[in-house]
């Protein structure tokens, strides 16, 4: 599928493989026993992902080179069809920022900030601070049921289900392509843990999103589903 570039980097229309990842091995050092190895993986545009595996199976050193906070690597991983390893560390922070959305076990919220400012955050580090779209926010924030009041809050203040919602809204607020979450949902109870999961999905319905988490019975909510340790065996789950 044809891809057009806009002026600010992003895509017109999204090529059928969002990720590619073929011939691939990453370790952190020659001493060291841990090494993952994936022979083949594609992540279709548009896919919600279901990701899990045991600790230790590499699920969150996977994210941080998809999101290209590591590299390093051996073989082919692309993102947009961009090799995050042919980046410098500025320039793969900044396509980090403009087409990556993440959302963390422990949200990341800066506390002394409002609601508001740790959303701008995603903006800033983009750099689009002053093309800010006020209609999207706001139907954000009506969906991610986040009132005015609750964003004038310093992130401190807030409960739980709050970060969550504000860190949310701070992954989607520049329309990013791909959505990563790393076990956004281990401290929830199993309500709490299945309508932050709907709320998620449905605020992210034009991005491909990658959930990971070591619990299974999450995985209904996903159009499709890996295990990690399956995956470096080259087969499908």
């Amino acid at each position: 599928m044809a891809v057009l570039g806009l002026t600010d980097g992003r895509y017109l229309y999204p090529m059928e493989f969002i990720i590619k990842v073929s011939d691939f091995a990453f370790s952190w050092s020659t001493k060291s026993s841990f090494c993952l190895a994936i022979d083949d993986w594609q992540v279709k545009y548009g896919q919600k992902v279901f990701l899990y595996g045991p600790s230790g199976s590499g699920k969150s050193t996977l994210l941080n080179l998809l999101s290209g906070v590591i590299s390093g690597y051996a073989g082919q991983l692309s993102v947009l069809e961009q090799d995050l390893q042919s980046l410098s560390g500025s320039k793969r922070d900044r396509f980090r920022a403009q087409h990556i959305g993440m959302i963390f076990q422990q949200f990341n919220l800066l506390p002394y900030l409002s609601g508001w400012q740790n959303i701008q955050l995603g903006q800033y580090f983009s750099g689009r601070v002053n093309q800010q779209n006020q209609d999207l926010l706001a139907h954000l924030c009506d969906k991610l049921q986040l009132s005015e009041a609750l964003l004038k809050q310093n992130a401190a203040s807030m409960s739980v289900g709050q970060q969550q919602r504000i860190a949310v809204a701070r992954a989607l607020i520049n329309q990013p392509q791909l959505i990563i979450a790393d076990e956004p949902t281990s401290a929830l109870d199993t309500e709490l843990r299945d309508k932050f999961i709907e709320l998620l999905l449905a605020s992210a319905s034009t991005s491909t999103v990658i959930f990971v988490s070591h619990d299974k019975s999450l995985a209904s909510h996903f159009d499709v589903q890996y295990d990690l340790l399956a995956l470096q065996g080259a087969n499908r789950r």
